[in-house]
């Protein structure tokens, strides 16, 4: 009994110590010597057993480390893209979204297809979402596409959208609706960076489209 009390309180002790190491081989090693110190005499362990535990602490170890660089790396890969983000301020940038670009009495906007279509369609809206004009385009093909709309005298400040909708034969097919904006700030996060747009709000780098 009196030995098997002290086995007890002394892994206990080694468990609460190892608890407290913040490098995970320290708290290995600790468990390890924990184990050795309180094996069973009658059927100690054996080299092959030793040199697998310390197999495990050479991984963890390593595994660690390799962590700590990967954190690293990312947190460089992160503030790189920042500085490559900080040359867009001033330009402008295609993204999702539906806002007129309106300069000198004309009307600009974008969509993109995800397959071709025999029909597109571009409803031109107010502040208020009233169809104020339409444009058919007919058919389109896959992917990145632009249009031009004679807006009179309205101006960006008009507050005019528009919405796009395609089919191929009678099924609908997707649209998304691209819009252009200038790049007034960039912001980072953890994992990336944004873009402050002057008209659109923040978007992702990722969601850029295209740069003009």
């Amino acid at each position: 009994m009196a030995v098997s009390s002290v086995t007890s309180n002394a892994g206990t002790a080694a468990l609460q110590s190892s608890s407290t190491a913040t490098d995970p081989s320290e708290r290995f090693l600790k468990l390890l010597v924990a184990q050795m110190q309180n094996q069973d005499p009658l059927n100690p362990m054996d080299n092959a057993q030793v040199t697998s535990q310390m197999a495990q602490i050479q991984t963890v170890t390593g595994i660690d480390k390799l962590n700590t660089t990967v954190a690293g790396l990312n947190s460089q890969f992160v503030q790189m893209q920042a500085l490559q983000g900080a040359s867009l301020v001033g330009r402008d940038v295609i993204v999702p979204g539906n806002l007129m670009d309106i300069d000198n009495g004309v009307g600009q906007g974008g969509f993109e297809l995800t397959s071709a279509a025999d029909s597109v369609k571009v409803e031109i809206l107010s502040a208020s979402g009233q169809v104020v004009d339409t444009l058919d385009l007919g058919a389109q093909s896959a992917g990145l596409h632009s249009f031009d709309w004679a807006a009179g005298s309205a101006t960006n400040d008009t507050g005019l959208r528009f919405r796009v909708t395609s089919r191929l034969g009678s099924v609908n097919t997707t649209a998304t609706a691209l819009m252009r904006d200038s790049v007034s700030a960039v912001s980072t996060t953890g994992t990336g960076f944004s873009l402050e747009l002057s008209r659109g709000g923040s978007v992702g780098y990722t969601d850029v489209k295209a740069f003009n």
